[in-house]
């Protein structure tokens, strides 16, 4: 068996992709070799960056022969250490069919390889579909921007288009960061814990066209907070939602506990399956609608309720999914860790006039405790209203 010391070059067919986009190829003694941005059927040149027990990790050096799964004009032009997109360099139809084998192969690891997986689902859109986005920010030689975090590292990549997401986002996020840097809101720093501006956070309602924007800062307050609400909304009529989010804790989690409304009102509005749904900051909503009302779809098809079910929606967010089918069931009873997205579940239920939904603060995961609790309250938890 030959040994392979890092930094050595290898010629290689691509056989495979991983879940992580990357491609693999195996050495002539068989030894996996996992190769960011090589895609299955290139013959490629890659440097060996690290050396394991049993697999090697190579950079693509050079593509000597394109697989004829290659896309050539990717849609994505951000550096390739932005992490994100992990198969912008392959063919959409043969992505879809890569994300069909590695669910299959999560079967057939699990002792079960006689599971039929069907054809990858698509709404066909691949570009700006993500209802939401959160930017880290930092204070840079050249001023401050926003971006994305290179792949498995703090570093900053700016940012100022990601081809997911809505083309307002990115100029909002411009004004944001030119409104900072005129008003002093320096950006927050993790090796020092100076700084205010964290993170800029937008949710869009795809079907209402609304927008929330909501600064995460190292502070009680955002300087001059009540300005810039004014000047972002009249800027962008479609933000009906200025929050700010406090996290003054040295921690990667994005968001703090506390959320401040500081201009318009603390949600926005969408409409999914035909309902209507209050969207806080805090609470979950599916970031790809259209798929989303496909999977509900298909969960309810499947589901073939008669109406004398009780349907349980655990870690239901703001209830979205439940609420989709609750029309079909006797009870509808959903569960979630996050109090306010409780909340936003019962307003939810309420604001479409469903009137056999019944939501419940807790894990889910603790099911024994749950259903104990619910079977004490008998069903009947309504005590408070409210998206708050």
């Amino acid at each position: 068996m030959s040994i392979i010391k890092k930094n050595e070059l290898l010629t290689l067919t691509v056989t495979d992709m991983n879940n992580l986009g990357a491609g693999i190829a195996h050495t002539e003694d068989g030894i996996a070799v996992f190769i960011t941005g090589a895609v299955t059927g290139d013959r490629v040149q890659a440097k060996i960056i690290k050396v394991a027990k049993s697999y090697l990790v190579a950079r693509l050096e050079q593509i000597i022969v394109p697989s004829d799964k290659r896309e050539e004009n990717p849609a994505c032009h951000a550096p390739a250490s932005c992490g994100g997109c992990c198969y912008r360099n392959l063919k959409y139809e043969h992505e879809l069919e890569i994300k069909r084998d590695y669910v299959k192969s999560v079967f057939r690891k699990a002792g079960l390889p006689d599971v039929e997986v069907e054809n990858t689902r698509t709404t066909g859109q691949t570009t700006g579909y993500r209802n939401k986005a959160q930017y880290p920010v930092r204070q840079t030689k050249n001023g401050m921007k926003a971006g994305f975090f290179a792949a498995k590292t703090h570093d900053l990549i700016p940012a100022d288009r990601c081809m997911l997401q809505p083309e307002i986002f990115s100029e909002i996020v411009a004004f944001t960061l030119d409104f900072a840097t005129k008003n002093g809101v320096l950006a927050y720093d993790e090796e020092t814990g100076k700084g205010i501006l964290r993170h800029i956070y937008i949710r869009e309602g795809k079907e209402t066209g609304e927008l929330m924007l909501c600064l995460v800062i190292n502070a009680d307050k955002l300087p001059k907070s009540e300005l810039f609400a004014k000047e972002v909304m009249e800027k962008f009529p479609r933000i009906v939602s200025v929050m700010v989010n406090i996290n003054k804790k040295n921690t990667n989690v994005i968001l703090g506990d506390r959320f401040d409304c500081i201009g318009g009102r603390d949600y926005i509005t969408d409409r999914l399956c035909g309902l209507e749904f209050q969207i806080s900051a805090g609470s979950f909503y599916q970031v790809n609608h259209d798929a989303a009302e496909m999977l509900y779809g298909l969960a309810a098809e499947r589901a073939s309720l008669v109406g004398n079910e009780i349907l349980a929606d655990l870690y239901c967010g703001a209830g979205t999914i439940g609420l989709s089918m609750a029309k079909d069931a006797k009870m509808l009873v959903g569960i979630e860790i996050v109090p306010e997205a409780v909340e936003c579940a019962k307003k939810n239920a309420e604001i479409n006039g469903i009137e056999n939904a019944h939501f419940f603060c807790g894990d889910a995961s603790e099911t024994g405790g749950l259903l104990a609790n619910a079977k004490k309250n008998t069903w009947r938890l309504y005590p408070r209203r409210g998206c708050h």
